[in-house]
């Protein structure tokens, strides 16, 4: 019979029912919890909090007053803003090892609000005609690129995937460059269109090697299951901005990106002559937070 969302009359089960006496009615337990059926009765369907009784007949619900504790923590977590399906980890979890899940979801909460953080700072600037406030940090230079050979993997790619393929991506064409002469200058990724939550670009990451021969015979064999490419990147004069580890999230490398931008219209005299792109010339992995990593650029002639 279905669970229905109603109490019994007595407010217990009937001398039928073969259960214990100091089972809960939902009533009585939401009481007891300070929790709503409502919400009760949201947590049985989601495996949280299943009820230590439902009758054949009625399909009331009954809880034993020891479920209390685990209502209660499911509650707590729920005011964390915390997903059901994480919740649904932590009550299977037990001393530590909950604590742990719990500090290791408030530690990617805090992240996600200091990248909000900035980002309403940043919009107050440009929203309050205050951006040269945010583009005067940033340092403008100009460097000529010689014509290079390189590998290439290209995607559709959102935001939130963009890191972890870019990490993926660069290191499978560094390990080929090994094959192709070597690599023969810093790693970089295009962006032929925007990458946000929205908008999927697509991007191509891009790793300068030395033999174009090889580099074309690799494309063709071992490269097709990555689908990779090798093409001729012609020589290019970039305006760019050197940003630390720190700066490469949203919305510091917008801002770096506007701040490049905003000088080449301000020089005169330029135009800028294709996708603009980041180029990363040292050890992500060694870098600390500070250390400059990425220049952020745009060709231009």
């Amino acid at each position: 019979m279905d669970v229905v969302d109603g109490e019994p009359p007595t407010g217990r089960p009937g001398a039928g029912d073969r259960v214990a006496g100091d089972l809960l009615t939902i009533g009585a337990f939401a009481a007891r919890t300070r929790l709503s059926a409502k919400a009760l009765r949201l947590y049985d369907r989601q495996g949280l909090l299943t009820p230590a009784y439902v009758d054949d007949v009625s399909g009331y619900r009954y809880y034993r007053a020891d479920q209390a504790e685990r209502a209660r923590l499911v509650a707590l977590l729920r005011q964390l803003d915390m997903p059901l399906a994480r919740i649904a980890e932590v009550v299977e979890l037990e001393g530590e090892r909950a604590a742990d899940r719990v500090a290791a979801y408030w530690a990617a909460v805090e992240a996600r609000l200091a990248g909000q953080r900035a980002l309403v700072d940043y919009l107050r600037a440009h929203l309050s005609g205050r951006s040269s406030e945010l583009y005067g940090k940033f340092e403008i230079e100009t460097v000529d690129v010689p014509e290079q050979w390189v590998l290439t993997q290209r995607r559709h790619v959102l935001a939130d995937e963009l890191p972890t393929w870019i990490g993926a991506s660069l290191g499978r064409l560094e390990e080929a460059a090994r094959e192709c002469g070597g690599i023969t200058g810093a790693p970089f990724v295009v962006y032929y269109s925007e990458v946000s939550l929205e908008s999927d670009g697509p991007a191509e990451a891009c790793v300068p090697v030395a033999d174009e021969v090889a580099a074309r015979a690799w494309a063709g064999g071992q490269g097709r299951a990555w689908e990779t490419q090798a093409r001729r990147e012609p020589a290019r004069r970039l305006v760019y901005t050197r940003i630390s580890k720190a700066q490469v999230a949203n919305p510091q490398i917008h801002a770096a990106f506007d701040a490049v931008g905003a000088w080449i219209a301000r020089e005169g005299g330029l135009e800028v002559a294709g996708p603009c792109r980041e180029v990363y010339f040292a050890d992500w992995d060694a870098a600390g937070p500070e250390d400059p990593v990425c220049d952020v650029a745009f060709p231009v002639r």
